[in-house]
């Protein structure tokens, strides 16, 4: 049990009857009470409590108490897109200042050489940086497979994010459309639609959970419109529906993916999907830049959700999305950090930040409020990835929390509404401890689960093998 003590702040749905000085009580994976002065002896939250007798008799269990009177308790956060293997990649001088295109071009020869060991700490990097900035469930986005890989390599994916201990719900991504037939990839990263396919098929019924409770689910992810068939598309938005799992992929990111639609198949991307029936409830799109008018129309009216990415979009100049008209119009739009290659971080709580003020360049000073964007972050992910019981602070709720200490100096002045401080102010984005299902998996601003340091040493050694 974990028992947080004189919360400063906790954050509730929509913002109602936020709480100051309470306590929180976790037992095993869910947040059994939220009250004053909680003696962790009593149970029961709408009945009157019970005493219990000696707590490791009767439960089992130790209790740690976290003393939280300078802390800002907030649902954890939920991640919607990303390229873990990319964070071996960032910051490259080559593509530092090019467009989506050209980044892609020069990266796919770099990508090719990706081995089991570069997925495996690529992951513990990515799934690292999210639970340490306040991100506990997060999906990756790998579409790249090289030729000749050895080894499972969504099994490697899960070994390492079990071990630090994040929810975790990865694509199967998948690229099938090479130089040679008129895409972007070369020949040496992609596949044929019966191994994608039928990996897919593995996948899902190896690691996909669909319990109430799951650490694990698969979606499954066509890369984007410039490298997959039409075929693939099709054939993976029927194999999905056939598992009941969740369909993701790239889309309206670019003024040249647009033109390459138009060119090729003489639709718009949006267009296209509707033709691959890879629109619903079901269905997210990352970006979702370049959406006209009649498009945010479709989005609202079919369900589906758009994964927002504004550090990569500003990162490469891409554009800014319609997130306050799609939000007007009823799209559920997530927020995500991207691939770590186009934002070059995965700073969760840093993404907010960038959401809340690039909406304002568009739109202006009341485009977005902290409210809007913390459910962005929150529940509005947790519903795009499928996920129930998380994204709220509410007794009965899985215990996926992030704790962030205001009793710093880039705080002071701030506490009038301790959330909104964590976006306009601060220096650190980092928690001070992050709860994932119940389990501390960053204690003190330092991951539980693996030795920071190795997994430092061996990303770097990795990162410069893969460099040309």
């Amino acid at each position: 049990m974990v028992l947080l003590k004189s919360c400063f702040y906790i954050l509730t749905p929509e913002g109602k009857d936020d709480l100051r000085g309470a306590d929180i009580l976790i037992r095993r994976n869910r947040i059994e009470r939220i009250a004053d002065n909680i003696d962790p002896g009593e149970t029961g939250s709408n009945s009157a409590p019970q005493k219990r007798s000696t707590l490791e008799q009767t439960f089992g269990d130790k209790i740690e108490l976290i003393d939280c009177s300078h802390m800002v308790v907030v649902p954890g956060f939920v991640n919607t897109h990303h390229h873990f293997y990319q964070t071996l990649t960032r910051n490259l001088k080559a593509v530092q200042n090019v467009k989506l295109f050209e980044w892609l071009i020069y990266l796919y020869e770099v990508w090719k050489g990706l081995d089991a060991d570069a997925v495996f700490y690529s992951t513990l990097v990515a799934v690292g940086e999210l639970l340490k900035t306040g991100c506990t469930c997060t999906t990756d986005h790998h579409y790249l497979y090289p030729r000749g890989f050895q080894g499972d390599l969504m099994g490697i994916q899960f070994d390492a994010a079990s071990r630090l201990g994040i929810r975790f719900s990865p694509c199967r991504g998948s690229m099938s459309l090479s130089k040679k037939d008129g895409g972007l990839p070369p020949d040496t990263v992609v596949q044929t639609e019966d191994e994608i396919l039928r990996d897919s098929e593995r996948v899902i019924e190896t690691y996909h959970d669909d319990a109430s409770t799951s650490m694990r689910k698969i979606i499954l992810a066509p890369c984007s419109p410039f490298s997959v068939t039409k075929e693939l598309m099709r054939e993976t938005a029927h194999l999905a529906r056939s598992y009941g799992v969740r369909l993701h992929t790239h889309l309206a990111e670019t003024a040249d993916e647009d033109e390459y639609c138009l060119r090729i198949y003489k639709k718009r991307p949006l267009s296209l999907m509707q033709d691959f029936d890879f629109v619903g409830e079901d269905v997210s799109y990352t970006h979702g830049i370049f959406f006209k008018d009649a498009e945010l129309e479709v989005l609202a009216e079919t369900g589906t959700s758009v994964a927002h990415c504004p550090s990569s979009n500003m990162r490469l100049g891409s554009g800014i999305a319609r997130v306050k008209e799609m939000l007007e119009l009823g799209v559920n739009v997530g927020l995500a950090v991207d691939g770590s290659a186009s934002n070059d971080t995965s700073d969760y709580l840093g993404e907010m930040r960038n959401a809340l003020l690039l909406q304002r360049v568009r739109y202006g000073a009341d485009a977005l409020t902290a409210s809007d964007v913390f459910r962005m972050a929150t529940r509005n992910g947790a519903k795009l990835l499928g996920f129930n019981g998380i994204g709220s602070i509410q007794e009965g709720y899985l215990a996926d929390l992030a704790l962030f200490d205001i009793d710093r100096l880039e705080y002071a002045g701030s506490l009038s509404d301790p959330p909104a401080a964590l976006l306009f102010a601060g220096i650190s984005h980092q928690t001070a401890y992050t709860i994932v299902n119940g389990r501390i998996v960053v204690r003190d601003g330092a991951l539980t689960g693996f030795d920071e340091q190795e997994i430092i040493e061996n990303a770097n050694a990795i990162s410069a093998r893969l460099l040309p």
